[in-house]
């Protein structure tokens, strides 16, 4: 069974698993910073700000993560000195600049009622059971939303997929820069309104 709590009333130890999940979902396109996955875990671990967070819990395991905020709130908030501490001067410093420009920046749109769905990530060993559905419709249940945006890279086909048969519908498509780098070519923005 799958279980849906808020980051926040689990403590602070949530963060750490919340950012050994991000590092499983998105870590290919952090590699510039560190082929280390632990040591990406530890940059990582304190930017999260885990009162935004829900978790999926599995047989008392976090198995999945997202977040969710007004999109005026950042969900992230970046430590140069602990990314420094962790990643290096160099690439500590360059990871604050460029992720400080991609996490931390105002949702799309934001508005009454308008939710800004972000990192939806689930733990390798719980991939294709159900995780990120039931985060996804838990969010869903959120009395003070009626729309949800997200951003997904085009190139995560299995997200989009999830995304379209949840009732996400594809709004606005932007090209990306250094896709060579990335490996993505388009940032996909979808949306989904309750009925």
């Amino acid at each position: 069974m799958i279980e849906i709590k808020k980051a926040g009333n689990l403590g602070e130890y949530t963060k750490r698993r919340i950012s050994e999940i991000f590092v499983e979902g998105f870590g290919k396109h952090l590699t510039f910073f560190s082929k280390d996955s632990h040591k990406l875990v530890d940059a990582f671990e304190h930017m999260f700000v885990i009162d935004l967070f829900f978790v999926a819990v599995v047989d008392e395991v976090i198995a999945g993560i997202t977040a969710c905020s007004n999109g005026i709130s950042s969900c992230i908030n970046l430590d140069r000195k602990e990314l420094r501490k962790h990643l290096g001067f160099y690439k500590g410093t360059m990871a604050y600049f460029i992720l400080k420009h991609e996490f931390e920046k105002p949702a799309i749109v934001t508005g009454d009622g308008l939710a800004s769905v972000e990192f939806v990530a689930t733990a390798e060993k719980f991939r294709k059971k159900g995780v990120a559905l039931a985060l996804i419709n838990h969010l869903f249940s959120l009395p003070q939303y009626s729309e949800y945006v997200l951003e997904v890279a085009d190139t995560n086909i299995n997200a989009v997929k999830l995304y379209n048969k949840l009732g996400f519908k594809e709004f606005k498509r932007i090209k990306q820069k250094y896709s060579k780098i990335s490996g993505v070519n388009y940032l996909v923005y979808m949306k989904y309104v309750k009925s």
